[in-house]
């Protein structure tokens, strides 16, 4: 993907928050040293209707262990065209209303590797790690084929990183975006507020305010 940006485009993040089958998108801008939601929306990332396609390591347990890979792999590479479409349109429509897109982020829960598939879905709680980390990975590799670059927040490290990032701004920030719901609207929920958080550091990371 190639855009053209000119001097007078604005910075932009996006975060987001995933789930199985689907997630939760904001994009974030510098507005007179305010952060400022310019988008937010649930796209899809799990193909409609098909077998398996939202818990794909709990469908696959009931399969031959080669079977399994190839059910994983093959229902990974759809889940990442999802997502792949859903994020360039959001990054298009950005770019029409002259934002830069300068990275994205993801909220990651524990961030430990996973072990063999053989091991994950013989433990049902490995599963459902498993499934988290399966569209976690496919939203940040959808971003990194669009060029951006993808930073990962553990959701219990938020706050902290939140601090460190913002330094003595960072109290001020926290209560800008805890509220911002009452300008913007439903929905304004966990996922809305932590990818906007999440987004908030890469922008400042990219594009100080």
């Amino acid at each position: 993907m190639s855009i053209r940006y000119s001097s007078e485009m604005r910075s932009a993040a996006i975060g987001g928050c995933m789930h199985s089958g689907w997630g939760a998108l904001v994009a974030v801008s510098n507005k007179a040293g305010r952060i400022e939601v310019i988008d937010r929306r649930r796209i899809v990332i799990a193909t409609p209707k098909t077998r398996g396609a939202n818990q794909p390591y709990h469908f696959a347990r009931d399969l031959e262990l080669p079977e399994a890979e190839e059910f994983v792999k093959a229902h990974f590479a759809a889940s990442k065209l999802l997502t792949l479409k859903a994020v360039r349109e959001l990054v298009d429509e950005l770019n029409e209303r002259q934002f830069h897109v300068v990275g994205a982020a993801v909220l990651l829960a524990s961030g430990r590797p996973l072990p063999p598939l053989l091991k994950i879905l013989a433990s049902h709680p490995m599963i459902h790690t498993a499934e988290g980390v399966f569209f976690r990975e496919v939203f940040s590799k959808a971003c990194e084929s669009l060029g951006l670059s993808v930073t990962g927040f553990r959701e219990r490290d938020l706050d902290e990183s939140f601090q460190a990032a913002f330094g003595k701004m960072a109290a001020g920030v926290q209560r800008q975006i805890s509220t911002l719901g009452r300008s913007l609207g439903p929905p304004w929920a966990r996922d809305q507020k932590m990818a906007t958080l999440a987004a908030s550091m890469v922008l400042v990371k990219n594009s100080p305010i």
